[in-house]
């Protein structure tokens, strides 16, 4: 090892297994180094970043504040006394906000019990409805299970339990709305994120109130390389794309891509994209929407133009 050598590798970790650990892209960690000076990994005989497991640490706490929209550059390099006192700041509302569930929620995970996870969030989107559950209970979970796993009350395991379980439970009511009557029809919106995002849930959420408007929904999941995803709007004849972004996204690599699909696809073809990426903002051909309450009013809007044969400007 160079840098400060450590005699026990167990206790690192590759900059692969960080960016699956605490949801932070190679490049933005690699960004942070350079920039911050932290992470400040050390590295193996084949010169490869090494994380020690106090960095990965505070990596997860940092996360976790980016995602509530703090900027790195106000984050990066604090204590982890001054980050778990901002991430307190930001976690608790979120669980007032849900209470009850959240709590039950937390003590499933706990517990390792995905059948009764899988229960209790079932029951829920049936005695509140598919739009509260995507709009806001589904959010405030989310929510309650990262400030929990960064406070190190959950392992990674048990948070990718809930999004496995959120998964399930949220696509089984959204094709059970699909074939409720619903009518099937115009827009076709096309679902994905780009290669560099892997986060579904809010995908997921986002195609639920599409579908919850009457728009037939077609998803090609997560890390769709872009030539992809112009390729399946042709394929399926999609007169939207709908593209979700995270916190952990830079906004010029968001925009970059944004520009190249853009491109790919003809002028007819809306791109709509939303998320929690603090830079998004519109341009020529590409509406945003900041949050899941716009999708109705978008759609709305959007049959209206269709309706006087006219186009976005």
């Amino acid at each position: 090892m160079t840098n400060s050598d450590t005699s026990d590798g167990s206790h690192l970790m590759s900059i692969a297994a960080v960016e699956r650990d605490c949801g932070l892209p190679k490049d933005t960690l690699r960004v942070w180094e350079r920039r911050y000076g932290f992470p400040n990994p050390l590295r193996d005989r084949h010169d490869e970043r090494m994380y020690p497991a106090d960095q990965v640490a505070t990596l997860r706490l940092i996360r976790r504040l980016v995602e509530a929209g703090h900027r790195p550059g106000k984050v990066v390099g604090r204590s982890d006394e001054d980050l778990s006192e901002l991430l307190r700041q930001v976690g608790v509302p979120a669980v007032q906000v849900i209470g009850a569930e959240a709590r039950q929620v937390l003590e499933l995970l706990g517990a390792c019990d995905a059948a009764g996870l899988r229960d209790v969030l079932h029951a829920t989107v049936l005695r509140d409805g598919l739009g509260a559950f995507a709009a806001e209970i589904g959010p405030g979970l989310a929510e309650a299970v990262g400030a929990a796993w960064s406070r190190g009350e959950l392992e990674i395991h048990q948070e990718h339990l809930f999004t496995e379980q959120f998964t399930t439970v949220l696509r089984s009511a959204i094709n059970a709305a699909q074939g409720a009557g619903l009518p099937r029809r115009r827009p076709r919106v096309l679902f994905s994120t780009f290669p560099q995002e892997p986060h579904s849930l809010g995908l997921l959420m986002a195609e639920a109130m599409f579908t919850l408007e009457g728009c037939l929904g077609i998803s090609l999941g997560v890390q769709t390389p872009i030539p992809e995803i112009a390729a399946a709007a042709r394929a399926h004849k999609a007169d939207i794309l709908a593209i979700s972004f995270s916190s952990m996204i830079p906004a010029l690599q968001a925009l970059a891509g944004l520009n190249e699909l853009r491109a790919l696809v003809p002028e007819t073809v809306e791109i709509w994209a939303g998320g929690a990426c603090p830079g998004l903002r519109p341009k020529p051909g590409v509406s945003v929407l900041r949050a899941l309450s716009a999708i109705g009013p978008a759609v709305t809007a959007w049959r209206a133009r269709e309706d006087e044969g006219s186009t976005p400007e």
